[in-house]
């Protein structure tokens, strides 16, 4: 437009409606015509980048994806500990001792503890999705199989399987939540997955001694096996394709090793596992003998138990904004001190007060322990959950074999002390070094 009080001529006018019809004319054929003006070119970019884009590496799967990984955690628990309220069937059925049955819990926690990390490195870089499925799978297959056992090898076979399940599957599954969900909701996300582990420990040794008691201990793992088949088919449907968030190898595990902050979240929570398990594996004799309650009492005392750890670990989720090494010093005071008082008290409500609070604190440590190794190695979640899981199920066993000679030559009341003992240990390991940071990442 020219200057205010200037007439254009009309050559001047002609060119600018000239130019202006140009400039309306729709691009067709490749592009605006040849010798228009660039202003409707911005507009058309402007329309093209307003499209909704996918956001590369937004989560997808979401809630029905985590809870599908959940289920199969809750069902891998399950039969895990389930054996634990069918020791003296499986002994006679199998013609051993209850002892020597006792191995079947025993066993699947050895072969977890090496097949966290090996087979965290051996995935290397295959999708996800495929390996959690396979693993899941495994569950199913071990079910059955300890279902059909004709003798004690076959048994422990179909064991060995399902250890193998263990050791992957929570080495790569319990921390893919964050992947699925908003980064925000990345700890209920992982509350959600171990509220599965709370929920198998709840329903295992209850629905063990129960179907056992009506239908035989080979019904319980048939009925085990489906809950499984189910399971697999939900993690199917839900879970995406999950490409690996890098290749984990040995090298990466001992260099995390000598991390401090992942050294000492293994070995706080690894003294926690050893000495609960020294005492929980011990649990049934335990209320019947010292406490004097019957069979029916301790099955309702178990499953509260159990839903208290559910409660706790629930908890644990809505306040992982805290700090994890304090949250995992007063989970471990609170376990130590009601095993501890456990061994002090026969009176039946405060027995029953003391085994909630138990239950409630252990529910924490899983969750816990996840959120402290995965906060300490950020960059490399597999490699920092292999090795918890590694740590947790070696521990696990060692407490349970520790817990078994204790209660066979002193009595289960020297079991639980000691457990109370050494999960005080573990607590000492976060508290005494609670003016150091944590780590790279709060």
């Amino acid at each position: 437009m020219p200057p205010p009080g200037i007439r254009p001529t009309r050559a001047a006018v002609q060119s600018s409606n000239l130019r202006s019809a140009m400039n309306s004319r729709p691009a067709t054929h490749g592009g605006p015509l040849a010798g228009s003006r660039t202003e409707a070119a911005p507009s058309t970019v402007r329309k093209e980048t307003a499209k909704p884009q996918p956001e590369p590496g937004r989560p997808r799967g979401g809630w029905p994806a985590v809870a599908s990984v959940a289920a199969v955690s809750f069902v891998l628990v399950l039969s895990e500990f389930l054996p634990v309220g069918l020791l003296p069937a499986i002994g006679d059925g199998l013609h051993v001792d209850t002892g020597t049955a006792g191995l079947l819990v025993v066993v699947p926690g050895v072969t977890a503890a090496v097949a966290a990390p090996l087979l965290t490195v051996a995935s290397g870089r295959l999708d996800r999705r495929h390996v959690l499925i396979a693993l899941a799978a495994l569950i199913t297959v071990s079910d059955g199989l300890a279902a059909l056992a004709p003798n004690l090898g076959v048994m422990l076979a179909a064991r060995v399987l399902l250890g193998l399940s263990v050791g992957g599957f929570w080495a790569m599954g319990a921390g893919i939540g964050s992947r699925l969900i908003a980064p925000a909701d990345a700890d209920r996300a992982a509350s959600l997955i171990t509220a599965g582990i709370s929920a198998g420990t709840v329903i295992s040794l209850p629905l063990g001694a129960l179907i056992g008691h009506l239908a035989g201990w080979r019904t319980a793992f048939v009925i085990a096996a489906a809950a499984a088949g189910l399971a697999v088919a939900l993690l199917s449907i839900a879970l995406p394709a999950l490409r690996p968030t890098g290749a984990v190898r040995a090298a990466t595990l001992a260099r995390a090793l000598r991390r401090p902050p992942v050294a000492l979240a293994l070995l706080a929570t690894s003294a926690v596992f050893f000495g609960h398990f020294a005492a929980y594996t011990y649990i049934t004799p335990y209320l019947q003998q010292h406490a004097h309650l019957g069979s029916r009492t301790v099955t309702a005392v178990l499953l509260g138990y159990g839903l208290a750890g559910l409660a706790g670990n629930l908890l644990i989720g809505f306040a992982s904004g805290r700090s994890p090494r304090g949250m995992a010093a007063c989970a471990a005071v609170i376990l130590a001190g009601a095993v501890l008082a456990l061994t002090l008290t026969t009176a039946t409500p405060v027995t029953v007060v003391l085994v909630l609070l138990w239950g409630a604190a252990f529910g924490a440590v899983p969750l816990i322990g996840q959120i402290r190794v995965t906060r300490a190695l950020p960059h490399a979640p597999d490699a920092a959950l292999a090795l918890l899981v590694s740590a947790s199920q070696t521990f696990l066993a060692l407490g349970s074999l520790v817990g078994g000679a204790l209660t066979d030559h002193r009595g289960t009341t020297t079991a639980f002390a000691a457990g109370a003992v050494a999960v005080l240990l573990g607590a000492l390991v976060p508290a005494g070094r609670a003016h150091r940071k944590e780590g790279t990442v709060k």
